[in-house]
């Protein structure tokens, strides 16, 4: 295990000391034990360009202990997270803080995602257009407008007064396809350049993980890189990786990219070549195609593999008649590409597209003697409004690691939930990270004072036609008696929707005036804020809320979980993995489909507890977490909290609370 120097660690000891300089700028500041040793062994793996696995528990000030010695050390660091909520606090509070406190001239820079900076070129196309869905669209294409002309980023965080789902953002941002570069008559006025020249000259960049991998993929592909040269990444966050990794190693194409073409081309076309109808006919078939092969779908949330999607009765000749339209629509763009470098670009584009809905389609190659690196699994995601054509690899350890390999700097993997009892081979396994270091560092907080872990005795089979039912009568008990202050968070959209219906029911029967919410009835930021606000209310959500999520103090004080979070075997990549670990004797669910459960539920239990002032319990109403030998995995993963079975018990914790 690599050690730092005896000065560093001694100035490390220094700056988190109780009357050190952290605590000299930080009001309310307390050194942690935890904190320094976990900031000692980072600023080790810096010291060594090393690799680093490090878990660390809710309290115990993460941030800090990886943002200190990477300060500490110099040169280029690059910091990734997960969600944009946690890149701004990076950039606005923390990294400035740190920075301020150390006394070192550190100069910061965030960077999105272009699809958060307006664009200029594309904003002037939509207003010449005058095309929007609705007259809300057209009003926030004007407001948009107004702001790019006095705004220094074009970061879309800044514009409040336009929702972050408006379609105008849409007409108003780039993406890597329809960027015309340094084509681009605007190229002057580009704000994603200049974040790019700001990125290029700081000395610690914030980025999310999105961001990170694009910036590979375009690095492999022999294109400009995005991100500079580094000394150390960072990534918190990190048990988004290897998700996010298999995104951007695998390949994607669907009707949202035909749709955004046709548009493109829609607003090109009027502002280029105005003159030739043809075109805009062209660009109203393509969008009807693209809608055709949604509406072969009844159901929203479906994903389906490949055969299942060749068996489906109407997707396979939905697909053919979209690549017809494909086919004749390039015939019209090509004919006047010559006419703009926006239509030229959408000649590109189109060609693209057309060969990657072929790509999909192809007879997929033989695995390379059981290399699951090579094998790409294909299926089809059906959202409300879209259909996407996956390419996924079976694999991203060997791809990651060699992203890993060539220039030496240090790689610190950090977040609340990457072990599985105490142990990171299930995480190292999937990254590639075999050789990493690993280290562990539990919560300061008292859980066994402060936490409650009750699974109610007496719940069926989770598979049983009424399970739904019995999670409303087992949760309700402990609903009233924390007076609402409730997230009851569910494994599917469907359970979701019925729990809602069910607690509704159960409200109104009782004569109970406690706000009822439901994720998708807002944006989550919107519901987040309405939550906190009215103090007693009761939240029934789904993935979404299971992490990223902070409700602190006495507006959350009870967590329901209906289910452990097993993803569904017949998820097409999931049933993939499982045959291919099968294929080589191993035990896929011990190996893969717990461990991944047990992260995704210690996320869900961690929005219970979020600061040391925080009283809560968290209920996980699955019998198999008591029933099942596998279950005793899953509690020990979780906090040391108090259990019980006895609904009494949840009772008597909020009478004390609010003695």
């Amino acid at each position: 295990m690599p050690q730092a120097s005896p000065q560093s660690l001694a100035d490390l000891q220094r700056i988190f000391a109780a009357d050190g300089p952290l605590a000299a700028a930080i009001p309310g500041y307390r050194s942690r034990s935890q904190q320094v040793e976990m900031a000692a062994r980072i600023l080790a793996a810096v010291e060594a360009n090393g690799a680093l696995v490090a878990e660390a528990g809710t309290g115990t000030g993460k941030t800090f202990a990886y943002l200190v010695p990477a300060l500490m050390a110099g040169g280029k660091v690059i910091v990734s997270t997960g969600t944009k909520t946690l890149q701004d606090q990076l950039f606005q509070r923390d990294l400035p803080t740190v920075r301020d406190a150390l006394g070192v001239p550190a100069t910061i820079a965030l960077l999105k995602g272009r699809a958060n900076y307006v664009c200029p070129y594309h904003l002037a196309r939509a207003v010449e257009s005058g095309h929007f869905a609705t007259r809300e669209e057209a009003g926030h294409i004007r407001t948009i407008a107004r702001f790019a002309k006095s705004t220094h980023s074009g970061d879309k965080a800044e514009l409040s007064a336009v929702p972050e789902d408006s379609g105008a953002w849409g007409q108003a941002t780039s993406t890597r396809e329809n960027c015309l570069g340094q084509d681009c008559p605007n190229v002057k006025d580009c704000f994603v350049i200049a974040a790019r020249r700001e990125a290029m000259d700081a000395d610690v960049v914030v980025v999310n993980h999105h961001l990170f991998f694009a910036d590979l993929m375009l690095r492999d592909e022999g294109m400009a890189e995005l991100l500079p040269a580094c000394n150390t990444v960072i990534f918190d966050e990190a048990h988004q990786l290897p998700e996010v990794a298999g995104l951007f190693f695998g390949e994607a194409v669907g009707t949202a990219q035909v749709i955004d073409l046709a548009r493109d081309t829609r607003n090109e076309g009027l502002a280029a070549a105005k003159d030739y109808a043809p075109l805009q006919d062209a660009c109203r078939n393509l969008e009807k195609a693209a809608k055709d092969l949604r509406l072969a779908f009844h159901r929203e949330g479906t994903r389906l593999a490949e055969a299942q999607w060749r068996d489906h009765a109407h997707a396979p000749d939905a697909l053919a008649s979209l690549e017809r339209e494909l086919a004749a629509f390039a015939k019209h763009v090509e004919s006047q590409a010559e006419r703009s470098e926006g239509l030229d670009n959408c000649r590109r584009r189109c060609a693209e597209i057309a060969l990657a809905f072929k790509r999909w389609q192809a007879p997929a190659a033989p695995a390379d003697d059981g290399g699951e690196e090579e094998v790409f699994v294909r299926w089809a995601d059906v959202s409300n409004y879209h259909v996407t054509l996956n390419m996924t690899p079976l694999s991203v350890a060997n791809i990651f690691q060699r992203q890993m390999e060539g220039h030496p700097r240090a790689w610190i993997f950090t977040s609340a939930t990457l072990a599985v009892g105490g142990n990171f081979s299930h995480y190292q396994a999937e990254l590639g990270l075999g050789a990493a270091e690993t280290g562990y560092w539990g919560s300061p907080f008292d859980y066994g004072a402060i936490a409650l872990l009750y699974c109610p005795p007496g719940m069926p089979d989770p598979n049983s036609p009424h399970y739904h039912e019995a999670v409303v009568e087992a949760a309700w008990p402990a609903i009233r008696a924390s007076h609402g202050r409730a997230f009851v968070l569910c494994t599917s959209l469907r359970a979701m929707r019925r729990i809602h219906e069910l607690l509704k029911e159960k409200l109104e029967a009782a004569g109970l005036e406690l706000p009822l919410l439901l994720q998708g009835e807002g944006s989550k930021s919107e519901l987040l804020d309405r939550f906190r606000r009215l103090g007693n209310a009761v939240l029934v959500a789904s993935q979404s809320f299971w992490e990223g999520v902070d409700v602190r103090g006495d507006a959350l004080s009870l967590v329901v979980i209906d289910k452990l979070p097993f993803a569904p075997p017949d998820d097409p990549v999931l049933a993939a993995r499982i045959e291919h670990l099968k294929r080589q004797g191993r035990n896929a669910f011990f190996e893969y489909q717990l461990p991944r459960a047990v992260i995704s539920m210690k996320q869900g239990a961690g929005r219970l507890i979020r600061d040391e002032a925080d009283r809560g319990v968290l209920m996980v109403c699955d019998p198999r977490m008591v029933d099942k030998p596998y279950g005793r995995r899953v509690w020990q993963s979780l906090p040391p909290m108090r259990r019980t079975r006895e609904v009494a018990e949840v009772e008597a914790f909020f009478t004390a609370e609010r003695a």
